[in-house]
């Protein structure tokens, strides 16, 4: 009776350990988990940003094959001129 009463308390406790031990693992993982969801969160956030930007990208690029006029405008901002005019820089 001694001896089975002894097997009764190793089996329980080495139960209760195997449990803590499953609890705390599935704590890790859980944690490593949502981890993981903010980072895929964050790089979606990332992606759409950058789809945001490839499409405004596109749409100036559309433009500048297009439109003369855009790109005459965007030439004056970069201090280009015709051949017969004079550029003149002031100072801000």
């Amino acid at each position: 009776m001694n001896r089975r009463r002894l097997f009764i308390q190793l089996y329980s406790l080495s139960l209760l350990g195997l449990t803590v031990w499953a609890g705390a693992f599935f704590l890790e993982m859980r944690a490593e988990y949502n981890l993981l969801k903010q980072s895929e969160a964050n790089i979606r956030r990332q992606l759409a940003d950058e789809r945001a930007r490839l499409a405004e990208q596109n749409r100036i690029l559309e433009r500048l094959k297009t439109d003369p006029a855009y790109v005459a405008r965007m030439l004056r901002k970069l201090n280009y001129a015709r051949p017969d005019e004079m550029v003149f820089r002031f100072e801000d």
